[in-house]
C-alpha cells in the first residue's frame, strides 16, 4: 500500500511541476532577441529536458505523462483570452502563418508524446 501511495504522490508532484513549467513556458515563449525567438528556444529545450529528467529519475512513463499533461493544461488555460481581455499567446498577424506561441502550443503535446512513447533503455539493453 505504501508503494502505491508513493507512486500516486510522484504522479501528482510531476503534474504540479509540469503545470508550473507550462505556465512559465507559455509566458516566456514570447521573448525575442532581434529575430531570434530566444524565449521559445529556452522554453522548448527546458521542457524536453524536464520530461527526460522526470522519466529518467522515476523510471516510469506515467510520471512523464503526468508532467506533460500538467504542462498541456497550463498551456491551454493561459493561451486563452484572460478576464481582462489580455492574450498571452496571440493569433498570427494578418499575412503571417505561424508565431512562436503557436509553435509552443503544438510542441508541448508532441514532446510529451515522444518522450512518453520512447522505448525504455533497460528493455533495449536486454535484447542485445
Amino acid at each position: 500500500m505504501n508503494a502505491l501511495l508513493a507512486r500516486i504522490a510522484t504522479w501528482v508532484l510531476a503534474a504540479v511541476i509540469g503545470t508550473v513549467y507550462g505556465v512559465a513556458g507559455t509566458i516566456g515563449q514570447a521573448a525575442v532577441w532581434g529575430v531570434v525567438p530566444v524565449g521559445l528556444l529556452v522554453a522548448s529545450i527546458g521542457f524536453v529536458a524536464l520530461l527526460v529528467a522526470v522519466r529518467t529519475l522515476t523510471g516510469e512513463r506515467t510520471s512523464a505523462l503526468a508532467c506533460g499533461i500538467g504542462a498541456m493544461l497550463a498551456t491551454l488555460v493561459f493561451a486563452n483570452e484572460g478576464p481582462g481581455g489580455s492574450v498571452v499567446v496571440p493569433a498570427p498577424p494578418e499575412g503571417a502563418v505561424i508565431t512562436p506561441g503557436l509553435i509552443w502550443t503544438f510542441l508541448v503535446p508532441l514532446a510529451a508524446a515522444l518522450i512518453v512513447a520512447w522505448p525504455t533503455a533497460s528493455r533495449l539493453r536486454s535484447t542485445n
